[in-house]
């Protein structure tokens, strides 16, 4: 192999485009859920309130769709969304069930 590191070929787009993909989908189910509860429950739930949460992941599918340059803030955005789904949604779940 003479030490030189294998490529994956014209597979790394491909996968690029598919982790691309999934977290554009990520943050748009995340955006049209936080759509669905009135903004009481993110008070009840002791959450930031809805326009901020429908703000910020507004601006996460936006900044998604939107090539930018400044990938730290995708990463960002896509923080947001998973942390959306993995603490407030349950929360907002929660008060539903009661």
């Amino acid at each position: 192999m003479n030490g030189m590191i294998p490529t994956i070929g014209p597979v790394e787009p491909w996968v690029d485009v598919t982790v691309w993909f999934v977290l554009l989908v990520v943050k748009i189910f995340a955006f049209s859920n936080s759509l669905l509860y009135p903004g009481e429950a993110y008070d009840a739930a002791g959450k930031l309130n809805k326009t901020t949460w429908c703000l910020l992941l507004g601006v996460a599918v936006v900044l998604a769709v939107i090539p930018i340059p400044l990938a730290i803030v995708n990463l960002a955005m896509t923080v947001v969304a998973l942390v959306y789904l993995a603490d407030v949604r349950p929360a907002l779940a929660g008060l539903r069930r009661r």
